[in-house]
This record gives structure tokens, C-alpha cells and sequence, in this order.
């Protein structure tokens, strides 16, 4: 018998799923960090199932991508150092006990999860480095708690300043561009200051794409490639 497998639809309605995301997000807040809930799950989930989409992968890789994205930050429901880690082994502990999903399924989007933070992770596949990417962008205006909001705080005054983040992918030129566009409440040398290890974790993560990573702040490249002269 063929085991079934899970979609992005289930995992969108399993209670159990949802309860760790908000938690994770009230976690989070307590610690002062920006939105880590639905809304950024949502645009992680979106984005990596575009890069792969836009890529050419086949159907189910790019679901398996979308799904990772949506229960990737499930480990801060217990702590935020590791949070990658402790998120794969609740997946796995998840869709094991729940999803009947192929192992070789599981496997992967275990390694997409545990492989996500740039302090420890590494990307090691395409759903890996497609969810990296989506991850690694969403600094914008609507993750700032606006309750807690300090001027003095860089990360609340940069993402405060992004108008509109967005991945763009451009297959034939085999480029994966971040867009930012923000205002002057901050500044790209701060987004530069803060999210510089994202960036370069981003630009790695491009790599085993087949492409180039730009990033791109108010229509100007600020990692371009100097031309060789050749």
C-alpha cells in the first residue's frame, strides 16, 4: 500500500501545528522579539514554494518546501537557541506519529528545518536553501510589535522602515534578488549592520540554487558582482 502523503492544506489545519506556531510567537514576544506567528510563517511558507516553483522543481518538492516554511520556527515553542534543531525533532516527532508521510519526505524537510538558522545550519538541498532565502528576507513594517515599539532598538527601527520585501527569481539569468524599500526611519547600512550574516547565508544558500543571491534596497544592488574585466 502507498503511504499518503501530507499537504500544505493539513498541515495549514492541524491544531497541534498551530498551537506550537502561536507559542513560539508569544515566546518570542516575551523575549522582545519582532512577529514570529502566522504572518510570518505565512510569507516564509509563500515565498519558499515560489523560489522552487520559479525554479523548476517538480511539484512535490516545491510542496514539501511550502510546508517546511509554515512549520519551520515551531522550536521556539520550547526555546530560541537551537530553535531549528528542536523544530526538525518535533517534525519528525509530528508527522511520524500523525502523517503517515514518506520517510524520505520527512528526512527532507527535517533537514530543511534543522538547517535554517545561520548560527548552525547549512543548506544541504533545495527545499534547505529555497527556505533559507524565504526566511532570511522577511524584515518588514507589519513584524513589529507595535505595543513594545523602541526607537532605540535597531532591529524595531529597521524593520519598522521596510515598506515592501519581496524575492524576485529570474531563471534564465539564474539570479534570486531580495527587493527592500524603505524610509528614513533607518537606513541600509543598519538593515547591513543587523542582517549582514542573513545576507551572506542567503548568498550560500543562492549557491546550491545555481544562482546568484543579490539584494537590492530601494532599487539599488548593494552586493553586485564586479564584473572581471575580461
Amino acid at each position: 500500500m502507498q503511504r499518503k502523503t501530507v499537504t500544505l492544506a493539513s498541515v495549514k489545519s492541524n491544531e497541534e501545528l498551530r498551537t506550537l506556531i502561536d507559542a513560539a510567537n508569544h515566546n518570542l514576544e516575551a523575549m522582545g522579539y519582532t512577529e514570529h506567528g502566522i504572518r510570518h510563517v505565512s510569507y516564509v511558507s509563500k515565498t519558499t514554494q515560489y523560489i522552487l516553483q520559479e525554479l523548476g522543481y517538480d511539484e512535490r518538492i516545491v510542496e514539501l518546501g511550502a510546508i517546511a516554511g509554515w512549520v519551520h520556527d515551531i522550536g521556539n515553542s520550547v526555546n530560541r537557541h537551537h530553535h531549528g534543531l528542536t523544530g526538525a525533532t518535533l517534525t519528525y516527532q509530528i508527522f511520524t506519529r500523525r502523517k503517515k508521510i514518506p520517510p524520505a519526505e520527512i528526512a527532507t524537510l527535517t533537514s530543511a528545518i534543522g538547517n535554517h538558522e545561520e548560527e548552525t545550519g547549512t543548506p544541504v538541498n533545495a527545499v534547505s536553501a529555497a527556505l533559507i532565502i524565504a526566511d532570511k528576507s522577511d524584515a518588514h513594517r507589519s513584524r513589529v510589535r507595535r505595543d513594545n515599539y523602541d526607537s532605540t532598538d535597531i532591529h524595531d527601527r529597521v524593520n519598522l522602515s521596510i515598506k515592501k520585501n519581496f524575492v524576485t527569481v529570474d531563471k534564465e539569468k539564474k539570479v534570486i534578488r531580495l527587493n527592500i524599500f524603505m524610509n528614513d526611519i533607518s537606513s541600509p547600512m543598519e538593515y547591513m549592520e543587523i542582517y549582514m550574516s542573513r545576507m551572506k547565508f542567503s548568498e550560500k544558500a543562492a549557491t546550491l540554487l545555481g544562482c546568484d543571491f543579490e539584494l537590492a534596497i530601494n532599487g539599488m544592488i548593494v552586493n553586485k558582482k564586479q564584473d572581471s574585466g575580461e
